[in-house]
């Protein structure tokens, strides 16, 4: 059964609950990895694989970096901006990948991970997938996240995995120093493609209606991030309205990332391979994303149940860029749900392939997986599209549940993000501290 009050969207969510999923969210970026980059294996062995996530992080990364420093205004070029906007990156979920951080001056500061959960995925796997991870990803798409910032900015590390001894802690050591001297990075040219997305039309949110401003009301959080680098930072922190707004653009995050893993597949086989793989990263990402957003929200299962995870998934946000359309009036009693992908800019990309754009051309596998995610006896079924609608499908529960979980959930319930508990979440703070630009 499902909770007393329904959920029809993210603002029916109070400030605590918004933390949480906005944690979920950031933490859906790893489920996403996992999800895609096995079948990239397979398909192309483990180097072709680091050199297509090469591509996806550093054609994604900068863009995002710049829209989170412009929503919460601490956007000055130095250290510490590149430190907060790590904060807020679908890369470096909260708690999964415990990032602790150190300011010596604008130029110079040190990262550390105390805990690197992908690490732990990786590390069963041998030292050559290590490799590939900690040095071949990292060491260009590190530079890319930082330059976004400031282009004479280089991460450097100070040591990393493979691990000796083998339980070495921090897992790993980086120092982060902006040098005048050296010549500017240029955005990296994985970026280009994925300017041209409508879904980039998306205007990042005003949250501060003045100087200084500090939310709604006196208990309503932050609506910026002007304060110094907190290096515990705590979601808690901000205002219901800035939330939303984060929520919304780490939602951004995951379909930037999805097209850049799109087009770096087409760069080494075609497009129709690229759709392959993104719509089993998509079955195995969204199912397990719902399953963890219906046990943080407390929602139960059935019909009622499933409405909500549709709801608040971030697979359909931001809202102005993907229009999906639930009508629950038939969820009581075990009726029927109706879910419809209504015309949006989201199905409308013309070159940049993404998770809607593919489902809105009928690889429809991941609606059942997300409702299964939830209630192992749901049923999807696509009907006669709705008005305005691109597609439509009936939701509704069988006697049974599904006999087995789908192997693209399988395969990302490998990651240790899928069982990931985070920590308790903190009170909502009653007063603000004053902060100025």
């Amino acid at each position: 059964m499902g909770r007393e009050q329904s959920i029809t969207g993210l603002s029916d969510l109070d400030r605590s609950q918004l933390a949480a999923v906005a944690r979920e969210y950031l933490l859906a970026g790893q489920l996403m990895d996992r999800a895609g980059m096995p079948h990239i294996i397979a398909e192309f062995g483990r180097e072709v694989m680091g050199d297509i996530a090469v591509d996806e992080w550093m054609g994604a990364s900068p863009i995002y970096t710049r829209r989170i420093q412009q929503l919460l205004g601490f956007g000055n070029g130095d250290v510490e901006t590149i430190f907060k906007g790590m904060q807020f990156d679908i890369g470096a979920p909260p708690e999964f990948m415990d990032f602790r951080y150190n300011i010596t001056d604008a130029n110079h500061g040190e990262f550390w991970l105390d805990h690197c959960g992908a690490l732990m995925d990786v590390e069963p796997m041998g030292d050559q997938y290590v490799t590939t991870m900690c040095h071949d990803i990292e060491d260009p798409t590190f530079d890319a996240t930082a330059t976004a910032t400031n282009p004479r900015a280089r991460m450097t590390a100070i040591h990393r995995p493979p691990r000796e001894p083998a339980d070495r802690e921090p897992h790993c050591h980086w120092q982060v120093v902006i040098d005048e001297t050296v010549e500017p990075l240029p955005d990296p040219p994985q970026m280009q493609p994925l300017l041209s997305a409508r879904l980039l039309e998306v205007p990042v949110a005003k949250l501060n209606a003045g100087e200084g401003s500090e939310g709604s009301s006196e208990d309503d959080g932050w609506s910026d991030y002007t304060t110094p680098l907190d290096p515990d930072l705590r979601l808690e922190f901000f205002s219901k309205a800035a939330l939303l707004a984060l929520s919304d653009e780490v939602a951004l995050q995951c379909h930037l990332l999805v097209m850049a893993l799109v087009k770096a597949i087409e760069r080494r086989a075609d497009t129709d391979m690229a759709i392959e793989i993104v719509a089993k990263q998509f079955i195995g990402s969204a199912a397990l994303t719902a399953e963890r957003l219906a046990k943080e929200l407390d929602l139960g299962t059935g019909l009622e149940a499933i409405a909500g995870v549709f709801a608040v998934h971030p697979s359909f946000r931001p809202a102005p860029y993907v229009d999906l359309q639930i009508d629950a009036s038939g969820a009581t009693d075990d009726g029927e749900l109706i879910v419809s992908l209504m015309d949006c800019p989201a199905v409308h990309e013309a070159d940049c392939d993404s998770w809607i754009t593919i489902l809105g051309a009928g690889n429809d596998v991941a609606i059942e997986a997300l409702a299964q995610a939830v209630d192992p006896h749901a049923l999807s079924m696509e009907i006669d599209r709705l008005p305005g609608a691109i597609r439509s499908w009936r939701i509704t529960l069988g006697d049974t549940p599904a006999e087995r979980e789908r192997s693209e959930v399988r395969l990302t319930r490998f990651s240790s993000g899928a069982d990931f508990e985070f920590s308790e979440p903190v009170a909502v703070p009653v007063t603000v501290t004053t902060r100025s630009r």
